[in-house]
């Protein structure tokens, strides 16, 4: 096994860590609360892949109001917009304005992915087709990769 087929394992072991902790805005401490934001950050800086960064304060309906990619921010500044994802990238959704939800592929097809979901209430790893919202052509997903772009 090479460099980042670990490291991709290492991102999904990590995300499923977080699996049925509690959803709750701005939050990242595990099974008491975390969005789908702090859910990345924590992942990819808890795998030693990125430098510890906090993205906050942010409002709970930023995107609602706002046209700035926020969220799509720090998710560029370390990442790769990529067409084919893979296990261990990340993958966005568009609400609102802007890109305001995210989570982690587990398994490209059918197209897996753990996210802090509000109206699941908690962390939960889901495929895209059962989730009607987010598989609606209206959020307009984009996949993102941190393993293709060169890090210090």
């Amino acid at each position: 096994m090479n460099q980042e087929q670990e490291q991709r394992g290492a991102v999904i072991a990590e995300a499923r860590r977080w699996i049925g902790t509690p959803y709750h805005h701005a939050a990242d401490v595990r099974g008491a609360g975390i969005d789908c934001g702090m859910l990345i950050v924590r992942v990819f800086v808890d795998t030693g892949l990125c430098a510890s960064f906090d993205p906050r304060p942010y409002t709970p309906d930023w995107h609602l109001h706002r046209s700035e990619e926020r969220y799509l921010g720090f998710v560029f500044d370390r990442c790769c917009e990529v067409e084919d994802p893979q296990a261990g990238d990340i993958v966005v959704f568009r609400y609102g304005r802007c890109y305001s939800h995210g989570g982690i592929i587990t398994l490209p097809r059918p197209l897996t992915f753990v996210h802090a979901y509000l109206p699941a209430r908690c962390v939960v790893e889901e495929a895209l087709a059962q989730n009607l919202d987010l598989s609606s052509p209206k959020r307009k997903l984009k996949f993102f990769s941190y393993w293709r772009v060169s890090h210090p």
